[in-house]
């Protein structure tokens, strides 16, 4: 009826080699990788460039964004003592959310924490950023003391609170960061094709019956470009939370 098919889910995912084969193939996701962290570079070089008492076009964005990240997160999460991570926190959130965009661009689609791969790495990178900041910061034992022996908390209930504490810190974090990214953008992604496939299957049999279904898949295109912030804010946030309490553990 109407001539729906709805794609295979790794269809949607899942684009051919350009060169190469096996794990270092490169495919057009890989590109869109590249060509994110060339927009990141190229969007704060340009900015930095362009020296002026009032700041205008891209310069006056890429402070507003500057600002955003040292105001709204480092200072939120870590104080002033953390404002030298404001350069790390300031590309992560820019590099996220310029992948994740890619999945309203048309013609393109497919937004690259829409796979696993990238959103894990940057997890790891996340998780072997604050333990190494406790280590250093704490010392090796003074580090795992804090963790695992949470001060303000009873002794009776560190036989719970110990083991949580450690699974959490050593697993479930960096897991967490990388499937909340990984499955948000994820379902946005298929939300937007499910309904572009409905849009197009009921205009080709009648334009008015195409109506709805086009008018909402315009909605969720702005509704996923809320996400597409959101969860850099979300990612970067947390990243920031947890470097903060290796630095700080009383807090």
């Amino acid at each position: 009826m109407f001539g729906l098919e709805f794609p295979p889910i790794s269809h949607t995912v899942e684009w051919p080699d350009i060169f190469g084969s096996g794990p270092f193939a490169v495919n057009k996701v890989v590109l869109l990788m590249w060509v994110s962290a060339l927009i990141v570079f190229l969007f704060f070089f340009v900015a930095s460039r362009k020296q002026s008492l009032v700041p205008v076009g891209v310069r006056n964005v890429a402070e507003s964004v500057v600002d955003f990240i040292r105001e709204g997160v480092v200072l939120q999460t870590m104080g002033p003592a953390g404002l030298a991570w404001t350069p790390f926190l300031l590309t992560l959130f820019s590099f996220i959310a310029v992948c994740n965009i890619w999945g309203i661009v048309p013609g393109i689609q497919m937004p690259v924490n829409a796979r696993i791969a990238l959103p894990a790495f940057l997890a790891i990178v996340a998780w072997v950023l604050f333990n190494f900041v406790g280590i250093k910061s704490q010392g090796l034992g003074g580090y795992f003391k804090s963790m695992l022996f949470p001060p303000g908390v009873p002794k009776a209930l560190y036989i719970l609170v110990t083991p949580i504490e450690l699974v959490s810190t050593l697993l479930v974090r960096p897991l967490s960061l990388a499937v909340r990214l990984f499955a948000n953008m994820l379902a946005g992604h298929l939300l937007l094709i499910s309904f572009a496939v409905i849009a197009t299957a009921l205009f080709e049999s009648t334009v008015v019956g195409a109506a709805v279904p086009g008018a909402l898949l315009v909605a969720l295109t702005g509704f996923e470009l809320l996400v597409v912030v959101l969860q850099a804010f979300i990612f970067t946030i947390l990243t920031a939370v947890y470097i903060g309490g290796a630095m700080n553990p009383e807090h």
